[in-house]
């Protein structure tokens, strides 16, 4: 459920742009990879404390995402999706270079945010770093549909999300609504990558397959469809567990993807249906 968790935030950040510009955003998993490695960078090298180095890996996240959206502005008037999906790809490929490039290949640790201690629950030995994986997924979850439900901001992405044109037509701004959308799908990945780096190391190319994985979360869940992700997300972790606890962990990897192609065979559309806004 750890891991899962951490589909369950990548697989929203994939509904947060998708749903206010129906482009798949495949640079999803390099946000988590920089919320990892640029909080492991500043409490190693610049000895910031811990939270501030969360803090600004997440602002800087959120950044990148913006200027992302910047240059997909254009094509999104007028390009093809296919051209939409390779820009999108390109810029992982060119954010994972790049962090090899800064921080090297060599896996940065980064502290736990209450010390190496572990708790045993019902027999079993479980880390601290965990629970602070459950409980701020949980916390980011109120927060965002808290935001969606009842801020001027949220609802206007959620207008783009149901009607792009009606959302036109009442003087919505639709292109900043979509670089919005980025540089909030870009905060929750950083957010994902800074609880679990902890406990799995911060890696440039980490965020590889956790994007792979939180994409399959967000098919399996309804691509769209916000609490269908996180619900897959979860269910995806505890399958891979179950998969290399029962037949082989050499088989962990392929369970997800096993998984998406009978989806994308069974049923297209996810098991949780359509968009969720």
């Amino acid at each position: 459920m750890t891991v899962g968790s951490i589909y369950a935030l990548t697989a929203i950040g994939f509904t947060i742009v998708y749903n206010c510009t129906q482009v798949v955003n495949f640079a999803q998993g390099e946000f988590v990879m920089l919320g990892a490695m640029i909080a492991a960078v500043l409490v190693a090298t610049m000895h910031l404390s811990l939270p501030l180095a969360v803090v600004i890996a997440v602002l800087a996240s959120g950044i990148v995402g913006y200027l992302l959206a910047g240059s997909l502005l254009r094509p999104l008037r007028t390009g093809a999706p296919i051209t939409l999906i390779i820009i999108t790809v390109g810029a992982s490929i060119l954010l994972r270079g790049l962090a090899m490039m800064l921080w090297g290949k060599d896996p940065l640790p980064l502290p736990a945010f209450s010390g190496d201690r572990t708790v045993q629950i019902a027999g079993a030995s479980l880390q601290v770093q965990s629970l602070w994986v459950f409980g701020v997924t949980a916390v980011l979850v109120v927060l965002l549909m808290l935001f969606y439900r009842y801020t001027l901001l949220g609802r206007a992405m959620r207008a783009c999300a149901s009607c792009k044109p009606g959302a036109k037509l009442v003087g919505i701004n639709t292109n900043r609504m979509a670089m919005l959308s980025f540089m909030l799908g870009g905060a929750v990945g950083a957010v994902g990558g800074a609880v679990i780096a902890p406990i799995t190391m911060a890696q440039h190319d980490m965020g590889t397959m956790l994007g792979l994985k939180g994409f399959c979360a967000a098919i399996l869940g309804g691509l769209g469809n916000f609490s269908g992700g996180i619900v897959a997300g979860l269910t995806l972790g505890i399958l891979e567990a179950m998969g290399a606890g029962f037949v082989s962990s050499g088989y962990k990897d392929a369970i997800a993807f096993i998984i998406l192609l009978i989806i994308l065979f069974a049923r297209p559309q996810g098991v949780f249906g359509g968009r969720n806004g």
